[in-house]
């Protein structure tokens, strides 16, 4: 029961608000702004305008005031901004066609989640009529006073224009059909630093709009805000600039909309605002994005670069030996890695070239920034272009999108060239090109890139020979041979097989979870043998020997050293295969790598059971003696290179 009167109480005070609505002696319109319509009129309203009330709910409110868009725009939104606004300066058209002298009272109504316009309309011209009845009615009866009050009322009329232009914060002005300008409002003068008698009965196109943001001439016949007094059309343009009366530009939106007197264009009247900041910051939030973009492929690319490595990296991290060699090799990387020069490492294959390379990136500024590798013995011919300053989307057959090259990957690193003499001879005025002004092209681009570099190359060829042939540019040969480093063949520094088979065979152990040591016959063996494939080989005949060892002893499987090639500097084997005659240096280093052997098999353990003395068979105080004699002072710290402790007796 309660809930039924309720809802004739609510339905009894909706009638109420519909008749006040509808029996309003004041012409009234309910209006949507946001969607330019008049949603109802009651019957003065219809009556005023001259409009069937089902007509007036198809017009738009901009086709009730054509012409007048910019004022319409002025009035609604203060209406919407302070609750209620009033104006005599919009005047809509009768159905007959004669221009109506309203003044409108506007008021903000909450609608269906958005605001709506209630707008009452008061006739001027009726007003003014009953002011002049009753002015020359007072005026028989002397009434003087009455008839001032007439005067300011006019007065006000015309100066509501003015106050309307004033109050808006867009620039606003007009020109009429022979492109002078006829108003300008005070936003305007401050955004464009004219003052309205500067720019008043003066053509504003040559003044403001005369030249596009790059400076190209701006004709006036091309000029949208001309074009709205010429074609009767509303034209609305974002991008452009007005120049400023200092000489500045400035960035602007703005719409310019004819204006109508009786169906015949007479001007326009042109609204703007200034947008520089909001293009400023769409500006640096586009770099941005494309900065994110940039170093987004270049991640991925490196992330790609990284797996790839990993997967073909076989090296250990670091040099290791103890030999005269080695010491020179890590003196002369200590001297030019602070330095930016480029660097040429020579040597056999598999005597670790990589592995100088990567502790000269190591100790140099770029550390932080990634060492690049390229095998150009693995690259096709075809692709050197490409792999080495990538290429863009289209740029030949297959390049399905933007690819960047390993000098941008490596740009603040160093790039790593193994094997530079394949690179072919087409290309290398190209790299030498790179190394000597610092930019370069990617393939299918005309834009420059510039890189900042550190390049060392590699190479097991007589690049000089090449040179003489032919097939390597001499000025890009001196241009990497900087600062030339060798790369000793492992049959050139005997003593470090042992160090370096305990390394290897450390790693295998632990990739196999078992114990294996290095015997006094196991290294005998592996110094005795000239190894032709250096380091690598090594390696691989240590894992080998890993995988095959049974109880803990090795199997290393060597070729018949008969059977290989001696070259300068190895051990003296004879023709018969008879035992080898050493001299009294390569007895003292054999002797020397013999006891950093058993020191490694024996996890460092010097004396007792299962100690290096044991294994080699003699006293302890004579190991100690032989320990001090052959200089092996840092007997500890060498064990610790393998991650081994010596113990004490």
């Amino acid at each position: 029961m309660d809930l039924a009167l309720g809802s004739a109480a609510g339905s009894h005070e909706i009638d109420l608000h519909a008749a006040a609505f509808e029996f309003a002696v004041e012409p009234t319109l309910l209006l949507d702004p946001h969607a330019d319509v008049i949603l109802d009129a009651n019957p003065a309203a219809c009556t005023l305008l001259g409009y069937d009330r089902a007509l007036l709910r198809q017009t738009k409110v901009s086709t009730l005031h054509a012409g007048q868009f910019p004022a319409l725009i002025v009035f609604t939104q203060a209406v919407l901004d302070k609750g209620a606004f009033w104006t005599n300066a919009l005047t809509p058209r009768h159905a007959t066609g004669q221009t109506l002298r309203l003044e409108y009272a506007g008021s903000r109504v909450p609608g269906d989640g958005r605001a709506l316009v209630l707008l009452a309309m008061s006739d001027l011209d009726a007003r003014r009529r009953r002011y002049v009845d009753a002015a020359a009615e007072d005026h028989m009866r002397g009434g003087i006073a009455t008839w001032q009050r007439v005067e300011r009322v006019f007065q006000d009329i015309e100066r509501e224009n003015q106050l309307i232009l004033r109050a808006a914060g867009e620039g606003i002005y007009g020109v009429n059909a022979e492109g002078k300008t006829t108003f300008v409002n005070p936003a305007a003068e401050r955004m464009l630093g004219w003052a309205a008698e500067e720019l008043v009965g003066k053509e504003i196109h040559p003044i403001v709009h005369h030249t596009h943001h790059d400076g190209r001439h701006y004709p006036d016949h091309d000029c949208p805000i001309y074009a709205a007094f010429r074609d009767g059309a509303v034209h609305q343009v974002d991008g452009e600039v007005f120049w400023r009366k200092d000489g500045t530009p400035v960035w602007v939106e703005y719409t310019s909309t004819p204006i109508r007197d009786r169906g015949v264009v007479v001007g326009a009247v042109i609204v703007f605002r200034d947008v520089s900041q909001r293009r400023e910051a769409d500006e640096k939030l586009h770099a941005a994005l494309a900065e994110v973009d940039r170093l987004r492929e270049r991640l991925e690319l490196e992330n790609a670069y990284l797996q790839e490595e990993i997967r073909i990296e076989t090296n250990p991290r670091g040099i290791i030996g103890q030999s005269e060699a080695i010491q020179t090799t890590l003196r002369q990387v200590k001297l030019v890695a602070p330095t930016s020069a480029a660097v040429m490492i020579t040597g056999e294959s598999g005597t670790g070239k990589e592995l100088i390379a990567r502790a000269i990136h190591e100790a140099s500024s770029r550390r932080d920034r990634p060492l690049i590798r390229v095998n150009c013995a693995a690259i096709p011919r075809e692709l050197f272009e490409s792999e080495f300053f990538g290429h863009i989307r289209g740029a030949f057959t297959g390049a399905m999108r933007d690819r960047i090259g390993r000098f941008e990957l490596a740009d603040g690193g160093t790039l790593f060239l193994d094997e530079v003499g394949e690179i072919p001879l087409e290309l290398q005025g190209k790299l030498l090109r790179v190394l000597q002004e610092g930019n370069f092209e990617r393939v299918g681009e005309e834009r420059t890139r510039a890189v900042d570099v550190r390049l060392i190359a590699a190479t097991n060829r007589d690049l000089k020979q090449e040179v003489q042939r032919g097939r390597f540019r001499e000025d890009l040969y001196f241009r990497l041979n900087v600062f030339p480093v060798e790369s000793v063949p492992l049959r050139e520094r005997r003593e470090d097989i042992p160090l370096l088979a305990q390394h290897f065979l450390t790693r295998e152990s632990k990739a196999l979870k078992s114990e294996l040591r290095l015997s006094e016959g196991d290294a005998r063996k592996l110094s005795r043998y000239d190894w032709p494939g250096n380091v690598r080989e090594l390696q691989n005949v240590i894992e080998r020997a890993a995988i095959l060892a049974q109880n803990g002893r090795l199997r290393i499987d060597l070729p018949d050293s008969s059977g290989a090639q001696p070259a300068p500097g190895s051990s003296r084997v004879t023709a018969d295969a008879r035992p080898a005659v050493l001299t009294a240096s390569e007895m003292r280093a054999h002797e020397r790598a013999n006891i950093l052997a058993a020191l490694a098999a024996c996890s460092g353990k010097v004396f007792g059971p299962g100690g290096a003395a044991e294994m080699l068979d003699i006293k302890p105080t004579t190991l100690a003696s032989r320990i001090k004699a052959l200089g092996i002072s840092n007997a500890r710290g060498l064990a610790g290179q393998f991650g081994l402790q010596l113990l004490p007796r």
